[in-house]
C-alpha cells in the first residue's frame, strides 16, 4: 500500500508518546522508592513480531535488551496461544533479559482480532528473593543464589488478576507489599500503552497502522547505514577493564574489536574474558545493548532506535566468556557494570576515528548501594541507592558534575523520601570536588554521600566499580580520580569492597565518593 509520511511520523510520535505515558503511570503507582523517586523503570512498544518501535526516555540499558526480549519470548510463548487481556510475566535472563531483579510485565494489544503490538514494561524489583536481602549476592556461585526465576507466566486475562500468582510472588519476595504494589504499576502501565495503541489503529486503519511500522524500521536501517557507511573502513580495537573478578581476582578484561566494512559494522567481544568469579558476568542481550547504543554514538544522529538500526550490526560473543557464561551464572551485577565497560572499551576504540563525537570515561559505574531492614513481622524494608559521578569531558567543553552516564539514567532518592520511610539519616550530600580529571576541558566532579543507619542492624550490598581502574582521560587528558567506599565505626574508618554484602549496626555511617570523570586534552 502507498504510505503518507505524514502519517508514518504521527504514529512514530504517537508511540513514543504512548511509551512515555505508560511510564509515567507506572511512576506515579509504584510502592517501591527506586521506582516512584530514582525511576529504575523502562517502558517499549514492539510490533507483532517482536521488533522494538516505541521506548520512553528511559534507561538505554533496559531499552536495548527490550529490542530482544519479545523476539525470544515468541520462541517459547507463541502468539496463537495468546488472548487479548492476557499479561505475562517473567524474568529469565535467556529469553532477552537482563539481571533478574529487572521483571518484565507484557501484554500482547489486539485489533480487529489480530495482534498488532505488545506493551512491555520493565522494573527493577528492588528485591526478589535469593540468599541475600536485594537479590545481590556479591560472591554468588550461581544465579539460584540470586533471586527467583520466573518463566513467562499469565498473571492476568480478560477475568482479572491472578491472585494465586500474586501470592506466590509476595511469599518469595522479603517486601511483599511493595512487590504487589509495583506488579500492579506494571500491569496497570501496560494497559495504558495499550489504549495508546489501539486508538492510534482507529485513527488510521490497521494496515497502515501494520505498514507504519515496518516502514520506521527501513527508514532506521538506512539511516544507519549511512551513518556507518561515512566512517573509515577499518579495524578497531579497545579494551577497559573490570576491577577484579580475572584470574586470581585480577581486573578482568573487555575488548572490542570493531570492523567497518562499506554500510555494516561488527563488533567482536569474544577477545573478552572468561566468566568471571563474581556477580559481573551478563547475557549476551546485555552486551548487545550496550553496543546498539555505542553504535548510536558513533553514528552522530539522533535516529529513533528500532529493530532496523540494528539490521547493519554484527555482535559477536563467545560461549564461555563473561557475555555469554551459561544459564546458571549469577547476573546480578554486570547489567550497569559490565554493559558499560564496553561502551568504555568502545569509545577507547574509536578515540582517534571520531573524537568530537566521543567523551572521556565517565562514572561508568551506578555505585549502588542497597540498604535492608528487618521488621518484626519477617519482612524487610528495602532501599536501593545509585550515586552520580563525573562525565568525561569533550573535545569542546568540561564534563557535568553529578550526572548518570551512557546507560543509566536513574535518579537519586531525596534525602527527604529515605528518611521519612527508612531508618537512616542521610548526614552529607554534596560534590566531591576536585575529583575530575585535569585537562584543556576537565572531567565532571562526582558525588559524596553519607548514610548513618539508626536500626540496630542493617544488610548491605555494594556494588562499585571504579574503585581500581579509573576513568579514562582523552588526548592527554588526566583520569579521574577512583571511587571510595567507607564504613565509619566509632573511631575506626574501614575501606568497603566495591561488591561485598555486610551487616551494619546502629551508629555505623557508609560513606560513598563516586569517581570524577576523565579530562579532555593537556591542561
Amino acid at each position: 500500500m502507498k504510505l503518507d509520511p505524514f502519517a508514518v511520523e504521527v504514529i512514530r510520535h504517537g508511540l513514543s508518546a504512548a511509551a512515555e505515558e505508560m511510564s509515567l503511570v507506572m511512576t506515579r503507582s509504584a510502592r517501591s522508592p527506586l521506582l516512584r523517586e530514582a525511576g529504575d523503570l523502562s517502558s517499549a512498544i514492539t510490533d507483532a513480531q517482536g521488533e522494538l518501535v516505541g521506548q520512553g526516555r528511559d534507561i538505554p540499558v533496559h531499552l536495548g535488551a527490550m529490542a530482544y526480549t519479545i523476539r525470544e519470548l515468541l520462541k517459547v510463548v507463541t502468539a496463537a496461544t495468546l488472548s487479548e487481556g492476557d499479561v505475562l510475566i517473567y524474568n529469565l535472563g535467556a529469553l532477552g533479559g537482563n539481571h533478574l531483579n529487572d521483571v518484565k510485565v507484557v501484554r500482547p494489544v489486539f485489533f480487529e482480532g489480530d495482534i498488532v503490538a505488545f506493551a512491555v514494561s520493565l522494573a527493577h524489583w528492588p528485591d526478589i528473593g535469593g540468599t541475600w536481602p536485594g537479590s545481590y549476592l556479591a560472591k554468588a556461585i550461581d544465579t539460584f543464589q540470586e533471586a527467583l526465576r520466573i518463566p513467562p507466566i499469565r498473571i492476568a486475562t480478560a477475568a482479572g488478576v491472578s491472585d494465586a500468582i500474586v501470592q506466590f510472588l509476595k511469599v518469595n519476595v522479603r517486601d511483599p507489599e511493595s512487590c504487589e504494589g509495583d506488579l500492579l504499576g506494571q500491569i496497570a502501565c501496560t494497559l495504558a500503552g495499550e489504549k495508546r495503541i489501539v486508538e492510534l489503529c482507529k485513527q488510521h486503519g490497521k494496515a497502515m497502522f501494520v505498514a507504519a511500522l515496518s516502514r520506521l524500521h527501513d527508514l532506521s536501517e538506512a539511516e544507519m547505514r549511512e551513518a556507518i557507511l561515512a566512517l573509515p573502513d577499518g579495524v578497531y580495537e579497545g579494551e577497559d577493564f573490570l576491577d577484579d573478578g580475572g584470574p586470581g581476582d585480577e581486573p578482568a578484561r573487555i575488548h572490542v574489536k570493531i570492523t567497518i566494512k562499506g554500510d555494516e559494522a561488527t563488533f567482536d567481544l569474544s577477545g573478552s574474558c572468561d566468566r568471571v568469579s563474581n556477580f559481573c558476568n551478563t547475557t549476551s542481550f546485555i552486551a548487545k545493548s550496550a553496543v546498539a547504543y555505542s553504535a548510536r554514538i558513533m553514528s552522530g544522529r539522533d535516529m529513533q532506535q528500532n529493530g532496523g538500526a540494528l539490521r547493519p550490526l554484527t555482535i559477536i560473543t563467545r560461549p564461555g566468556s563473561i557475555f555469554e557464561p551459561g544459564l546458571t551464572a549469577p547476573v546480578a551485577a554486570g547489567n550497569h557494570e559490565t554493559s558499560l565497560r564496553i561502551v568504555d572499551a568502545i569509545f577507547l576504540a574509536m578515540q582517534d576515528v571520531i573524537p568530537e563525537r566521543l567523551s572521556s570515561g565517565g562514572a561508568t559505574t551506578s555505585g549502588m548501594l542497597s540498604f535492608a531492614e528487618p521488621r518484626q513481622d519477617g519482612s524487610w524494608k528495602m532501599l536501593y541507592e545509585v550515586h552520580a559521578g563525573g562525565e568525561g569531558a569533550r573535545y569542546n567543553r568540561a564534563g557535568c558534575a553529578a550526572t548518570r552516564v551512557h546507560l543509566t539514567n536513574t535518579s537519586n532518592t531525596p534525602a527527604e523520601a529515605i528518611e521519612a520511610n527508612y531508618n537512616i539519616r542521610v548526614e552529607q550530600q554534596a560534590i566531591r570536588w576536585g575529583s575530575g580529571g585535569a585537562g584543556a576541558y576537565p572531567g565532571g566532579d562526582g558525588v559524596v554521600r553519607s548514610y548513618r543507619i539508626l536500626a540496630p542492624s542493617m544488610h548491605l550490598t555494594s556494588c562499585v566499580e571504579r574503585k581500581i581502574i579509573p576513568p579514562f582521560g582523552l588526548k592527554g587528558g588526566a583520569p579521574g580520580k577512583t571511587a571510595r567506599l567507607t564504613l565509619t565505626r566509632g573511631d575506626e574508618v574501614i575501606d568497603v569492597e566495591g561488591k561485598s554484602n555486610l551487616v551494619l549496626q546502629r551508629d555505623d555511617v557508609i560513606t560513598i565518593e563516586m569517581c570524577g570523570g576523565g579530562g579532555y586534552g593537556r591542561a
